[in-house]
């Protein structure tokens, strides 16, 4: 026989000693089979019981306490478990740290069992499948992603899908091109949807890297793309895929084949609220990759708060469909203008009819449609669930009469945006209808509950109910006449849940007691009896009060399959809804803080008038706005100035603005004219990456790297002290040559903030790039910093003054300032050099290469001819060992120079 490890797992068990074990544990056994990398959650009674090395694994992630039951090969059986009242608060956290877990229920009827109860898995919970409320977040998605990778003649074509199976969203995208290219873009778009869990093939390595993401391997044939493309033709119920814009793809079938088969399989069922497609394309929305989204702080600060951030400011959403979308719109803006601009007509048209107040009260009225319809998609709705969403659908009148009366202001009418939205927020009259006629005012928790159902919705349940709720006057009128029959004052007839009904008589009195009263309990002072005729209605009224939950159970059943016809409108609602809560938290923020209305134009330009940071001039009391102007013909900025003058919070301030322009939202300037964006790339901070063996410098190059191969002539480019990481003169060639890469090059709008006071010699040479500086004041021995941004370069770095308000000790300023002196005094006594940045050739770049390709040729002339002159001035003869010995290697250095 084979010897068991004292660590036995469940594989072992079931091989070594199935025979031993008891017919529960067998179950059991063949359950987690076929589910071996999960946490299997074993319904026993009122408790989800874990084995083997599950229970050792949740014990210790939950903070529960490990027991034993049973033996295997001689071993006790480790264990653990949770009440199942309790499973959503553990399941929260097991799903938090990137576990899966499987829900194996009891189905079988315990009563009529001749052996364990038959259990089975009903769902499975992953990180990307969730659709519980008290498992999601709120105001964020949780995506589940598919890749499928396909190489031919070296390109590599992959394809993404992923789904937000809380909302029913389904996405699919398609890019190409050699491995290292396609790499950088996955990266970047994982960045971008930021999955809660990835599926990928057995074979697949390129999501390895991908750190805080929960990677599940599933078999690559689930990844074949005939199939994969059949499945979503089923899943949509259409016979072509071309009005999705689906066409010529082939990997991403693949992806979405995958997504669709595991999702389903999560779920035990399939997927009635996935009824749609988009198919997103690279041009689609403004990039902004991950160094990006984190300088700009969009979502979350670069501490990884919360907040404050742009989402946290502007999030003054009713609704937590109205959240989610802002979110995504401000990870998700569109270069199309007409989308942004179609916003601000909405936002302009709130802002006239002063709306925004009575829709902002009626919004609050209403629940979170999209993933209750999800919910009732999914067969998981609970009563609470259903009688939100009537209440919801009530308040859409009211909510279409505000939206009406903005017909008459802005440029949009009856064709705008509010238009489109009225349309959707039409009431389903029929499905209403239905919720209010079937659920009760305030129905139980949980459907086993009983009390789910208004009275009057089923007369069969009405009649049970009746059974059941008149069992408390029946009660009085028995007592009261078995009081006159027996004469003893203090009889009484009651229930509880272990003993049924009963009558109870003290000890002093049951000599009084007639002859039908059968003993059903003694107490310590009383003794308890039951009649024929209570017997008759306890089996009555209990019976009817078994069959009321029963039949509440089938209607409930029932309820759901009548609602499922309405999945499509409600999800039309929930769209329409999401967006008026958007546009209307953006009309109020811009009217609270006077906000203005951004231009949107076809040439290229940044033309900012009295901007300023959103998010900053909250956490100030007197904010200093500053202009920005980009043309055609003026295309870099060099920002010179002060460290704590503003340099970082005016080029984040300009970011913000453009990117909110093209959210749709209005803008903190008193005026913003844009033109066209693709993307925007920042460069800001010193940060290292020593988990990924990165310097802070690697890090600083990396990005500048991105930059500097994916900037275009419509990218706004954000590049913050580059060079800084090496030593002086290294990193002011690279500044230099990274600046005249953006100006010749890339052509790109560029905010580009340095202490290296030579590249403001670059407008000389460059007419596109313009000086411009934070200004700041002396006063004693400290500093005052304006904040104001003026043209020209800075006078000086104030880097001593900000040194000392940082507390840097006395004696280490005062030795710094003496040191600064004498560096100043040599700077002064040397011999003056050629401008490294003047460049008279009409091609600087031919002259710069002529000098170039000279410069080492000439250096090795002058070394040779050095060494000749020093060989000629020899006289050997003359020379005493000692001296010859030291000309030798006098020679040597020459040589090596």
């Amino acid at each position: 026989m084979t010897t068991v490890p004292k660590e036995i797992n469940a594989a072992a068990a079931k091989k070594n000693s199935a025979e031993k074990l008891t017919p529960m544990m067998q179950q059991y056994l063949g359950i987690k089979e076929n589910h071996p990398t999960m946490l299997v959650f074993y319904r026993m009674g009122d408790f989800y019981e874990l084995f083997f090395e599950d229970a050792e694994k949740a014990s210790r992630l939950l903070g529960i306490t490990l027991t034993a039951r049973g033996v295997a090969s001689g071993n006790p059986i480790k264990m653990c478990g949770v009440p199942f009242h309790s499973l959503d608060g553990y399941l929260a956290k097991l799903v938090k740290l990137g576990e899966s877990v499987a829900i194996c229920e009891q189905i079988g009827d315990p009563a009529t069992s001749k052996g364990p109860v038959e259990r089975k898995v009903m769902r499975v919970v992953t990180p990307g499948t969730l659709t519980d409320a008290d498992l999601l977040p709120e105001k964020a998605e949780r995506p589940l992603l598919a890749m499928c990778s396909i190489t031919q003649r070296k390109t590599v074509t992959t394809g993404l899908a992923w789904l937000s199976l809380a909302s029913g969203a389904l996405k699919l995208m398609e890019f190409s091109g050699d491995s290292s290219t396609v790499a950088v873009r996955l990266q970047q778009e994982l960045e971008r949807i930021v999955p809660a869990e990835i599926l990928s093939g057995d074979n697949g390595n390129l999501f390895d890297d991908y750190a805080g993401t929960h990677i599940n391997r599933v078999p690559d044939w689930h990844f074949d793309v005939v199939g994969g493309h059949k499945a979503l033709l089923d899943q949509l119920g259409v016979a072509t895929l071309t009005g999705f814009g689906a066409d010529g793809l082939g990997a991403a079938f693949g992806a979405a084949g995958a997504l669709l088969r595991y999702a389903q399989s999560t779920q035990g069922r399939g997927l009635q609220h996935v009824r749609s497609l988009i198919t997103e394309t690279e041009s689609e929305f403004i990039g902004l990759d991950a160094a990006t989204r984190r300088n700009l702080e969009l979502t979350e600060t670069i501490r990884g708060q919360e907040s404050p951030t742009l989402f946290s400011l502007l999030d003054h959403c009713r609704t937590a469909m109205g959240s989610r979308m802002l979110r995504h719109w401000l990870h998700h803006a569109r270069r199309d203008q007409n989308v942004a601009r179609a916003r601000h007509e909405a936002i302009a048209a709130l802002a006239q009819s002063e709306a925004a107040g009575p829709l902002a009260a009626t919004l609050a009225q209403v629940p979170d449609i999209e993933r209750i319809t999800t919910r009732i998609a999914l067969l998981s709705a609970r009563p609470r669930d259903l009688a939100a969403l009537r209440d919801g659908l009530l308040q859409l009148p009211a909510l279409r009469g505000d939206v009406v009366r903005c017909y008459g202001h802005g440029q949009g009418g009856e064709s705008g945006l509010l238009a489109a939205i009225h349309a959707a927020l039409a009431t389903p009259t029929a499905c209403l209808d239905l919720l209010v006629r079937a659920v009760a005012q305030e129905p139980a928790a949980m459907v086993r509950d009983g009390g789910v159902f208004a009275t009057g919705f089923d007369a069969e349940l009405d009649e049970l109910r009746a059974l059941s709720e008149n069992a408390g006057q029946f009660l009085l009128d028995l007592e009261t006449r078995e009081r006159a029959r027996t004469g003893i004052a203090n009889l009484r007839v009651e229930y509880n849940k272990v003993h049924g009904f009963y009558i109870e008589v003290t000890h002093g009195q049951t000599d009084k007691v007639p002859e039908d009263y059968r003993r059903r309990q003694t107490l310590k002072n009383a003794e308890r009896y039951i009649t024929p005729e209570l017997k008759v209605f306890e089996d009555k009224a209990l019976s009817a009060q078994d069959k009321a939950l029963v039949r509440e159970k089938m209607l409930y059943d029932l309820l759901l399959a009548e609602l499922a016809p309405h999945i499509g409108t409600l999800q039309t609602i929930a769209q329409g809804l999401a967006q008026l809560d958007t546009l209307n938290a953006l009309t109020e923020h811009a009217q609270q803080h006077n906000w203005a209305a951004p231009q949107l134009v076809d040439e290229p330009c940044i033309n900012i008038v009295e901007g300023r940071h959103p998010v900053v001039e909250k956490q100030i009391e007197r904010f200093i706005a500053n202009d920005c102007r980009f043309v055609n013909e003026r295309r870099l900025l060099l920002i010179t100035g002060p460290n704590m003058g503003g340099k970082s919070t005016f080029m984040r301030q300009v970011a913000l603005i453009t990117l909110l322009a093209y959210v749709g939202s209005y803008v903190p300037a008193a005026s913003a004219t844009i033109g066209p964006i693709d993307r925007i790339f920042t460069r800001i901070g010193a940060t290292d990456d020593l988990a990924g063996g990165r310097s802070t410098f690697m890090v600083e190059m990396t990005e500048s790297a991105a930059i500097l191969n994916g900037a275009t002539e419509h990218s706004l480019v954000l590049m913050d002290e580059v060079g800084r990481g090496t030593s002086t003169f290294d990193g002011l060639a690279l500044a230099w040559a990274i600046a005249r890469h953006l100006i010749d090059t890339s052509r790109s709008f560029t905010l580009f903030a340095t202490h290296y006071f030579e590249l403001t010699q670059l407008p000389d040479s460059h007419p596109s790039a313009a000086n411009v500086h934070l200004s700041a004041v002396e006063h004693k021995d400290s500093i005052v910093f304006l904040h104001a941004v003026q043209a020209g370069p800075a006078s000086q770095s104030y880097g001593l003054q900000v040194a000392q308000l940082a507390g840097v000790p006395q004696p280490v300023i005062k030795a710094a300032r003496k040191h600064l002196a004498r560096l100043e005094a040599q700077a002064l006594d040397a011999t003056p050099q050629r401008d490294l940045f003047a460049l008279p050739s009409a091609d600087p770049y031919a002259q710069e290469e002529e000098e170039e390709a000279a410069a080492p040729l000439a250096a090795l002339n002058a070394a040779q001819q050095a060494l000749l002159d020093a060989i000629a001035d020899l006289d050997p003869d003359a020379l005493t060992p000692r001296d010859a010995l030291e000309q030798l290697y006098q020679l040597k250095r020459l040589a090596a120079a």
